[in-house]
């Protein structure tokens, strides 16, 4: 394995780079060395530069390379880094990472896409990654990943600000056990989907005893933008009278959120009756 990295440019900046490797190192190179030799780029910036860095590789690639774009980006910018690769003759294949890396380490399960994704998952799954082909089509793979961060960092950002909550209220350690509890007590299949069936039927009690939680958390003076969001939540799922498509919860939690598809007015619907 061959690797560059910017830090290469700068001083002491291959001593930082060895001191985080664990096991054996990558060879270490410049850019273009590196590309003149791999059969497989993979670009792991941060999002921000990843579209400048796929045009800085552009004159460097060749017919036949593989160009695996693994940030964080858009499906738009992963389409239109495909285009900016395209012109180097190199075949561009998209990449989503789903794990937290620092925890799942090589582990981390790695989705595909592109004309060339089965092809490249085989080679990296040969070489000990976790990857998995699973469309042709450029932006697939990024828009699973953004969705699944709907949930990832929302739950992320909810923890913290029960937890924050909880500490001025001086239970924070006991707050975090019974979380940890719930969460324990059964598969997330079974937590997860209780919560979304029940949905269909309790969200109007659960609105109301969300108001109550607000007031809880003005009292103890805490933002609490992930309550508010909640309870806007709540309050559409009775404004659309949700509960009046189902007597009882259904046993498919896909059977709310289609109910909720169905009777929630899209952006465009609302701006044509305007």
């Amino acid at each position: 394995m061959l690797a560059y990295d910017v830090l290469l440019e700068r001083a002491r900046g291959r001593d930082t780079l060895v001191a985080r490797f664990v096991g054996p190192p990558p060879e270490l190179l410049p850019l273009a060395t590196l590309i003149a030799q791999a059969d497989i780029v993979l670009s792991t910036v941060t999002t921000n530069v990843a579209l400048r860095v796929a045009n800085d590789c552009v004159p460097l690639l060749r017919a036949g390379q593989l160009y695996v774009d693994l940030n964080a980006t858009s499906p738009s910018v992963k389409r239109e880094t495909a285009s900016v690769i395209a012109r180097s003759g190199a075949d561009f294949v998209e990449g989503a990472i789903l794990s937290a890396v620092g925890v799942a380490g090589a582990d981390s399960k790695v989705l595909l896409c592109g004309a060339r994704a089965a092809e490249a998952a085989a080679v990296l799954s040969q070489r000990g990654l976790n990857v998995h082909a699973y469309a042709t089509e450029i932006g697939k793979a990024s828009s699973f990943k953004m969705l699944r961060s709907v949930f990832s960092k929302g739950v992320e950002a909810l923890l913290i600000e029960c937890l924050l909550a909880g500490r001025r209220a001086g239970v924070e350690d006991a707050l975090w056990e019974e979380i940890v509890a719930t969460m324990d007590a059964a598969s997330f299949r079974d937590v997860g989907g209780n919560w979304v069936r029940t949905h269909a039927t309790a969200h109007g009690r659960r609105y109301h005893e969300m108001l109550q939680v607000v007031d809880v958390l003005r009292e103890l003076r805490v933002e609490a933008p992930m309550t508010a969001a909640t309870v806007a939540l709540f309050e559409r799922s009775t404004r659309v009278a949700l509960k009046d498509a189902f007597p009882a919860p259904p046993a498919d939690p896909t059977d709310v959120t289609a109910a909720l598809d169905a009777r929630i007015e899209s952006p465009a619907d609302r701006n044509q009756e305007q």
